[in-house]
């Protein structure tokens, strides 16, 4: 049976002991995405507390991370989404998402609904990517695509 999370407390102490138990055997992301076969941004994501595991691949992740059986259960439950309280955030990485959106925010909008009509970008059926990249000029770039199926807004 399906259930939901109405308090995501549960969710965010798994996701600290879940963590932990990636620090301490020295996985990757993507070591853990390869035991649940799934993709590395679903699965870190669901680890941390943003989405359901199907069973298999719930199963799969507390194995490999030596969790017990309420863990897995934990993991296969629908969570309360939103990982980030309303205040600024202040971890350097978030936050300068956090600026991303504040400069070009309004850049995105404008020009998702030039192109698209007024509607939103799915963040339910949704892909992210992050590749690492040689810079020209020196150095690394961040290649992050978010790719979002559009849902226009419907009269009713």
């Amino acid at each position: 049976m399906v259930h939901a999370q109405f308090d995501p407390t549960a969710r965010q102490a798994l996701a600290v002991a879940a963590v932990d138990a990636k620090d301490r055997k020295d996985l990757t992301w993507q070591e853990i995405a390869d035991a649940a076969g799934l993709s590395v941004a679903f699965t870190t994501a669901a680890v941390l507390g943003q989405h359901a595991l199907p069973a298999p691949a719930a199963k799969a992740v507390a194995e490999l991370l030596g969790l017990d059986e309420d863990a897995e259960r934990l993991l296969r439950t629908i969570p309360t989404r939103g990982s980030l309280d309303g205040a600024v955030p202040t971890d350097p990485t978030i936050y300068r998402f956090h600026e991303m959106l504040q400069v070009y925010g309004t850049t995105l909008k404008a020009l998702v609904h030039e192109q698209f009509g007024d509607g939103i970008i799915s963040a339910i059926n949704f892909r992210l990517d992050v590749k690492k990249v040689a810079d020209p000029e020196g150095g690394e770039r961040a290649v992050i695509t978010l790719d979002g199926k559009y849902l226009p807004t419907r009269p009713f």
